[in-house]
């Protein structure tokens, strides 16, 4: 059965009816018709089938047969367009897909924020910097990082520029993981040299080269590895937050085998906290493509609205259609978590179940830098995967922000990251994230969470 919805009078438009959140304020309204009328005449940036393929890898996940690595970049930047940096990044994530198969004795589904993660949700629409008060920058798809009145004045123009972006990138990502690099023969070559010579990289080492004699061993018992397409190339999903509703209407395209609405933006889109409400745009216009979709919830959930936007977005209660991901920060899981689990469980929606251990967990020093705890996020894994369990629901997933940057942004790790070191090598445009060393260390301990599986 299918969940989007099937009300006749939906269409990709039908959201312009209800209030919308966090949508910019664009100064020149005919000019963001004149882009979206330009989008909406290129081609699909990701295709329905593709979206599918993923739809039934998720519903493993949610029947306890997969496990979900979802990360990526914070928020992409237009200034950051190489194939080098692309590649970086999607070394760290097979190198924590490996070790967390490995953990897990189970697949996993890497689905990357990547190639449309331009657009972010802000907590004030402006802000003040040294008395003068602009526009909160936006992400890049709306606005520029720099901090002058002509940079953050939204331009509906950037939508096309993220539109092409993702393009690009989207066509490296695949010649990478279907052209030979991503083979599990290469597992050195995803090892950079700043991580190699950390504990984390020593450990994946030492990993790697088992590895290497699993398949010389298969090899020398005559199993042709070269026919075996698995172990030369993956399947990696894009996804973004569905934030800026024209672009989202703009490439939603009708699928020409099923008749169905597709938003061909990306693999997955997902609902923030601050867009999740059920009589709102964006829930309006999730729940009418076919996509899967993930929504993000926080501490101040109840559980009748989060069953409410189940039944929004799944009514069919499919397999696959739609993931929860909690951001609840490490001293609420225990507390919040147990009655949401129960509610939707009870009203039969078989989502599945993952955790952000980034965004409930962010502090900001006396210097006033944002950053995240190392020991907080893996404090809030640890306790989102025991709440699971005692609930007898499988917990599905991890939902990260990292970068293969050697960044100083999150403090802590086996190779910690101290306060001080902070403003050594800080780039993000809006929030901190793990480097490639800490994300390799949250795959390892991930891994060892995931090996007691008693009951499922």
């Amino acid at each position: 059965m299918d969940s989007a919805a099937t009300r006749s009078e939906w269409a990709p438009d039908s959201w312009r009816a209800l209030p919308a959140d966090q949508q910019p304020d664009w100064p020149d309204a005919a000019a963001v018709d004149a882009v979206t009328a330009e989008l909406k005449a290129l081609p699909p940036l990701v295709f329905a089938g593709e979206a599918r393929q993923l739809r039934q890898a998720l519903a493993e996940v949610s029947a306890g047969r997969g496990f979900l690595l979802h990360s990526g970049d914070c928020a992409e930047s237009f200034r950051d367009l190489s194939a080098p940096r692309i590649r970086d990044n999607l070394k760290i994530m097979l190198q924590m897909a490996i070790v967390l198969t490995f953990g897990a004795a189970l697949p996993v589904v890497k689905l990357t924020r990547a190639a449309g993660q331009f657009a972010k949700p802000r907590s004030s629409a402006t802000e003040v910097v040294d008395g003068v008060e602009l526009p909160s920058f936006r992400g890049h798809m709306v606005n520029d990082d720099a901090f002058d009145p002509a940079a953050r004045t939204p331009d509906p123009q950037r939508m096309l520029q993220a539109y092409h972006q993702s393009a690009a990138r989207l066509n490296l990502l695949r010649a990478f993981t279907k052209g030979g690099y991503a083979d599990l023969r290469q597992v050195h070559v995803w090892n950079q040299e700043f991580v190699a010579r950390s504990p984390e990289g020593r450990r994946y080492e030492r990993f790697a080269r088992g590895i290497d004699d699993a398949l010389t061993f298969m090899a020398a018992c005559g199993i042709d590895l070269d026919r075996e397409h698995q172990l030369h190339e993956v399947d990696l999903y894009t996804s973004h937050e569905g934030l800026i509703l024209p672009y989202e209407e703009a490439l939603s395209r009708r699928d020409s085998l099923t008749g169905q609405w597709y938003d061909c933006s990306a693999h997955l889109l997902w609902i923030g906290e601050r867009t999740r409400r059920p009589e709102h745009a964006h829930v309006e216009f999730f729940a009418g493509v076919q996509n899967p979709l993930a929504c993000k919830f926080g501490p101040g959930t109840k559980p009748e609205e989060l069953v409410a936007l189940c039944e929004r977005l799944d009514p069919g209660r499919d397999p696959g259609r739609l993931t929860l991901i909690s951001r609840l920060g490490k001293d609420r899981v225990e507390q919040v978590l147990p009655p949401l689990i129960r509610a939707v469980t009870a009203a039969g929606f078989p989502v599945v179940w993952a955790c952000d251990p980034m965004h409930g967990n962010g502090v900001v020093t006396a210097d006033g830098i944002k950053t995240r705890r190392f020991d907080d996020i893996m404090s809030e894994l640890t306790a989102f995967f025991a709440v699971c369990r005692g609930e007898g629901v499988w917990p599905g997933g991890v939902h990260l922000e990292f970068t293969g940057d050697d960044v100083t942004e999150c403090v802590g790790g086996v190779e910690p990251v101290h306060e001080c070191d902070l403003g050594v090598r800080y780039s993000s445009l809006v929030d901190p994230r793990l480097n490639a060393r800490q994300s390799l260390d949250v795959a390892f301990q991930v891994a060892e969470l995931l090996r007691p599986r008693s009951g499922r």
